[in-house]
């Protein structure tokens, strides 16, 4: 089964403008969610799909694949669909450009051992800080017995009227499709849930699309913002000194 992996990355972020080009540690964010993923032995390509001849330039610098695509898609799927178009593939994997802290072996567990026609599928962690629960770049994730999404939301759900014996989860940056469920995607209108929201994946929800969701371990950050940036830093400066990581 052939795997593509293709990192969506626009510069005119309406929370933080450039992010992809943002310095962690003398080197662009982008590169950082590059490297990690490059380091997958299951991961056949790895491309950057952007709009921004800035992050192209920075792409070539560092020899990075880099796929122009339109500057006007409004969501990473359409992005990642375009970049499809020339790409041959089985599976196509998002990894969103603001994850450099993501782990390859995470990245890993959402490859299919068999795949349909239709096959769309989302990581999600479980949520240890209250912080994170009401934190609404964070995206809640309910399912039900079989995995597959029933609800997300940027609200901390399920509410816990009746009962506390539950946990929270919230989607990771890293998605996979087949060609079939990228063209449903962009082929179909947003729903009403999802216009409210402004959560990509809903559209499959609400259509009546299956959406697997993949329970993983990850400590991992999205840098949603500048605090965020600080963070992540802050993490990998140590990786540079313990010598866990190295430029």
């Amino acid at each position: 089964m052939h795997t593509v992996a293709i990192i969506p990355a626009r510069y005119n972020s309406s929370r933080f403008k450039g992010k992809p080009l943002a310095d962690i540690c003398s080197r662009p964010m982008i590169w950082w969610v590059y490297t990690q993923v490059k380091k997958s032995k299951r991961i056949d390509e790895v491309y950057v799909a952007t709009d921004n001849d800035l992050i192209k330039q920075v792409c070539d610098q560092y020899n990075i694949a880099c796929i122009m695509t339109s500057q006007d898609h409004k969501t990473s799927t359409q992005r990642i669909y375009e970049a499809a178009q020339t790409i041959k593939s089985d599976v196509y994997i998002c990894i969103n450009g603001d994850e450099p802290l993501i782990d390859p072996k995470i990245i890993e567990q959402i490859i299919p051992k068999k795949l349909d026609s239709f096959f769309a599928s989302n990581l999600m962690t479980k949520i240890h800080s209250p912080v994170q629960a009401i934190d609404d770049t964070n995206i809640k994730v309910v399912t039900d017995d079989e995995d597959n999404a029933l609800f997300m939301s940027r609200s901390p759900i399920p509410h816990p009227k009746s009962s506390i014996n539950f946990d929270y989860y919230k989607h990771l940056g890293v998605l996979a499709y087949s060609m079939e469920a990228l063209r449903f995607f962009a082929n179909t209108p947003k729903g009403k849930i999802e216009e409210i929201e402004d959560i990509n994946e809903l559209r499959f929800i609400e259509h009546g699309k299956k959406l697997k969701m993949i329970a993983v371990d990850a400590n991992t950050l999205s840098v949603d913002t500048p605090k965020d940036l600080e963070y992540v830093r802050g993490i990998i400066k140590n990786k540079l000194e313990s010598g866990e990581i190295k430029l």
